[in-house]
């Protein structure tokens, strides 16, 4: 079957390691099934994994994609929970959670095998390519926000990065729940187009809100972490998923986070049952991800590299 693959790593220039071409067809194991991939989506993730960063040489070459929707074995339209060994399901019982990718083959392919479990009907108002988008980047948004950041409507939250995958999602999701949702951006064209879709402004990186925040959506890392900490009102939340700019920030504003009892919370990706709630969340209220465009799997390596510059707003999906 035709798949993009990660054959070697190369930290610096990762798409060094992209192969697109003929990999062996999956197999259902006991307790296992293969789906049709429909549609995928890239996240940052890829990227990491052709740095070699969770990934060890003994298991290349890799089929990349944590996200997928399509149809399974027995012709249901499915959406793949990308977390392997969340529950035990299908695998050994001291096994640790993975995403696929990690340690099983991804779903940048026409075929993609997972336990039977971490698959979850697609609903009928969302198309393969939004359903596919939902898996990694909304979930780990979806559960920032709700699960880990603790926000209710009228709270206010600022979206740190606007254009990103999870970004964006923060900002759709926070607008629709009721959120008075607050963005930063360096490209102003990227903070216009989170207002477009529910933020109530957008404001440039680093510049001083008009007031303090409940909570705070941080995947950039280094080079907002500052001004993620300052922008909290006393007892507020900031919740990290990522660090795109770097893990080290010139000041951990220890001194800020323990005077005004602020809280730090790690935030990965989200479980099954957050998943489901997603689905329906935005099956009932008509949210949709935003896709900023759509190629099929033969040019992914064009996906890969609009990702790598960061010339884009939404997700990339590649279609089978």
């Amino acid at each position: 079957m035709f798949a993009a693959y990660a054959a070697r790593f190369d930290r610096n220039e990762p798409l060094n390691g992209l192969e697109l071409g003929d990999r062996p067809d999956p197999e259902a194991r006991p307790d296992w099934t293969v789906v049709d991939v429909k549609a995928a989506s890239l996240n940052h993730h890829d990227l990491w994994s052709l740095r070699g960063v969770g990934l060890g040489e003994e298991a290349l070459p890799m089929i990349l994609g944590c996200d997928a929707a399509g149809v399974d074995a027995d012709g249901n339209e499915v959406v793949v929970h990308s977390v392997i060994g969340e529950s035990g399901h299908g695998v050994g019982p001291k096994e640790r959670r993975s995403l696929l990718t990690e340690k099983y083959q991804g779903t940048f392919a026409e075929r993609v095998a997972v336990p039977a479990w971490n698959v979850l009907p697609k609903p009928k108002e969302l198309s393969f390519e939004e359903a596919c988008c939902l898996p990694t980047a909304w979930l780990t948004a979806y559960r920032m926000l709700f699960t880990n950041g603790g926000v209710r409507p009228g709270d206010s939250v600022l979206v740190q990065g606007a254009g990103g995958g999870v970004a964006t999602a923060a900002v759709v999701l926070g607008a629709a729940a009721g959120l008075r949702v607050f963005v930063t951006s360096r490209d102003e064209a990227k903070g216009k187009r989170a207002v477009e879709l529910g933020a109530e402004a957008a404001f440039a990186a680093g510049e001083r809100l008009p007031h303090r925040m409940d909570a705070v959506i941080e995947t950039v890392g280094a080079a907002t972490w500052s001004h993620s900490v300052k922008s909290l009102r006393p007892g507020g939340t900031l919740v990290i998923s990522g660090a795109t700019s770097g893990q080290a920030p010139p000041s951990a504003e220890l001194n800020r986070i323990f005077f005004l009892e602020l809280k730090v919370v790690g935030s990965t990706m989200g479980g099954k049952n957050e998943l489901a709630a997603l689905l329906s969340f935005c099956a009932a209220k008509g949210v949709r991800p935003v896709i900023d465009s759509v190629l099929p799997l033969d040019r992914a390596r064009e996906g890969f590299e609009r990702m790598a510059r960061g010339d884009l707003f939404g997700k990339i999906v590649l279609t089978v």
